[in-house]
């Protein structure tokens, strides 16, 4: 079973989060933040993966620190479900349309963890949400999941149809980079012998 389970307790932060990456894309998540409660079920939905997380945050202050650290979090409980990487694609990548929006979503699943991200918005908020929230959020994950991520606008218009088709497309290059090889058996998917 490729599972996980991630306790984060800070000063700023108490997160308590699970995954299954053999899931159907169940979730129960609630972290106060109700954008990005929205963008995180889409992530789960879009990859299949079962995700529950419930996290306190100082939201007193703002989103911040609840965000990363869910980032942090999440990036951590994917990594230690993916143990050694045995049979896995390794690689995937998506281009997703969202009415104005189209974004491509492309990463290695590597442990070399990188992210290149050219996404602009045109709003700095999401009704409440800073926008810039979701570039601290992938930046966490990435960083923590061991994720070379590339994400880039090629068009929109919408700051939360950006958001949000960010958010499917790198669901849905995840699925792909997660998905068993049937032709490599259990094989690491490098030529180095280990990831």
């Amino acid at each position: 079973m490729r599972t996980a389970q991630i306790t984060r307790k800070t000063n700023e932060t108490d997160i308590t989060l699970s995954v299954d990456l053999d899931g159907t894309g169940r979730r129960d998540i609630k972290t106060g933040v109700g954008f990005f409660d929205h963008m995180l079920d889409q992530l789960a939905r879009h990859a299949l993966i079962d995700i529950t997380i419930s996290a306190t945050g100082d939201l007193h202050i703002d989103d911040h620190h609840t965000v990363e650290d869910v980032g942090i979090a999440l990036g951590q409980a994917l990594a230690q479900a993916m143990g050694d990487k045995r049979g896995i694609r390794r690689y995937g990548s998506f281009h997703l349309a969202m009415d104005d929006a189209l974004l491509r979503a492309a990463l290695d699943l590597s442990g070399r963890p990188y992210l290149v991200w050219n996404v602009e918005f045109p709003t700095p908020k999401i009704g409440g949400f800073d926008t810039e929230l979701v570039r601290e959020f992938f930046q966490a994950f990435s960083t923590h999941g061991g994720i070379t991520l590339h994400v880039s606008k090629l068009a929109g218009i919408n700051s939360h149809h950006i958001a949000e088709a960010a958010f499917k497309a790198v669901a849905r290059a995840l699925r792909e980079a997660l998905e068993p090889d049937p032709r490599s058996g259990d094989a690491i998917p490098s030529t180095k012998g280990t990831l």
